[in-house]
């Protein structure tokens, strides 16, 4: 079974979901594939690791960069959680593109990953902010996608002080 607690951030409210121990998910209210990993069935109550959850990201809106020192589990297949750990390794304040990751995956794997997979992982990423798929752009710089919005992606780039000024939001809107 599944919990789930609610949170409440400056651009609108989170839902963050546990297995009891573990984090396992964190979406922003109507972004898309929200709550793709929680159980049919699931309840709402306090638990530590939404208090740990919850310390972590008012450090973050805080404009801090917060360590994670409590355990997270992303559910999905093994590609997709391999491009969630290299999401983890994106330095606070920094971003990078789709297709670095894919060459990056590659290396680890010898497997060969194209940007539009990695792309595609990145955006069913279930444990938003926290895992910052919001550090991925286009090749360009473009900010060719974001489960959460655009402009969620880019108010959390400002936080991490990257003005906004250095994307671009392109018109087709596609990763």
């Amino acid at each position: 079974m599944h919990f789930i607690s609610k949170y409440q951030f400056p651009v609108g409210r989170l839902t963050l979901a546990s297995d009891g121990e573990n984090l396992t998910g964190l979406w922003m209210d109507g972004q898309k594939y929200f709550g793709s990993t929680l159980d049919e069935v699931y309840q709402e109550k306090q638990l530590p690791i939404f208090q740990q959850a919850e310390a972590w990201l008012d450090t973050y809106f805080e404009g801090q960069k917060p360590k994670i020192t409590f355990p997270i589990a992303p559910l999905g297949s093994p590609f997709r959680r391999a491009v969630w750990e290299l999401l983890l390794q994106i330095p606070y304040g920094q971003v990078t593109t789709y297709g670095a990751l894919a060459n990056q995956l590659e290396q680890q794997t010898g497997k060969r990953a194209s940007a539009q997979a990695v792309g595609g992982a990145v955006g069913h990423n279930p444990i938003g902010i926290i895992i910052p798929c919001h550090r991925v752009v286009g090749s360009s710089g473009s900010l060719t996608g974001y489960a959460g919005g655009i402009e969620k992606k880019i108010q959390l780039l400002q936080l991490e002080g990257i003005p906004a000024e250095h994307f671009f939001v392109p018109k087709t809107g596609t990763v």
